[in-house]
């Protein structure tokens, strides 16, 4: 298999992985509030973990049998430690969307001012973590490629996040600078 169709394997697995993400979620939720079964939901909302580590293993694996590293294994790594850090604040939004759409329950009220900035903060906090964790991922996949050549490519990958993490990080400050206000109706 060359170079490119390992690459659209690992880009092909990271799309699966995503839709899986979001498939267990809805069924967690639907199984949970439509059937009322909060053990079996439990289960399906715990699966996201096993996707996250199957993508874990296939990419690294990918590696080991030689492939290339290109950019796809760096953004499977990203994709990694986003849902870890993030996962379960994913899954909180999507329940409280399927509360408000299905059960008719009013929405929580959106906060503004220092409250938004500490939860911004809290947040951007969250993200230095997933790019540690992305980091180790790609660190790991170093270790175990057997194609040392091409890993310039995942280090590409965390060079770019740096700069996203800069751009967060200034987005954070200036909530504390410049409060997010509530908008007038107007």
């Amino acid at each position: 298999m060359d170079g490119v169709s390992k690459v659209s394997i690992i880009i092909t697995l990271i799309i699966a992985a995503e839709i899986l993400f979001w498939v267990f979620i809805v069924l967690g939720l639907v199984t949970r509030y439509i059937f009322h079964k909060e053990k079996f939901s439990m289960l399906l909302l715990s699966c996201t973990i096993l996707v996250d580590l199957f993508l874990i293993i296939a990419t690294t694996f990918n590696l080991y049998q030689g492939g290339t590293a290109e950019i796809a294994h760096g953004i499977a790594a990203v994709y990694i430690a986003i849902s870890i850090v993030f996962g379960k604040d994913f899954i909180n939004w999507a329940d409280e969307k399927f509360k408000v759409l299905y059960l008719k329950e009013t929405p929580r009220q959106k906060i503004y001012g220092n409250q938004y900035a500490k939860q911004y903060l809290k947040s951007f906090l969250k993200h230095i973590i997933a790019f540690l964790i992305a980091y180790g991922l790609i660190y790991l996949m170093q270790l175990v490629a057997n194609n040392p050549s091409s890993l310039n490519n995942l280090l590409g990958v965390i060079r770019i996040w740096k700069i996203v993490l800069i751009i967060d990080f200034i987005i954070t400050i200036s909530y504390f600078i410049w409060p997010k206000k509530a908008k007038l109706d107007t």
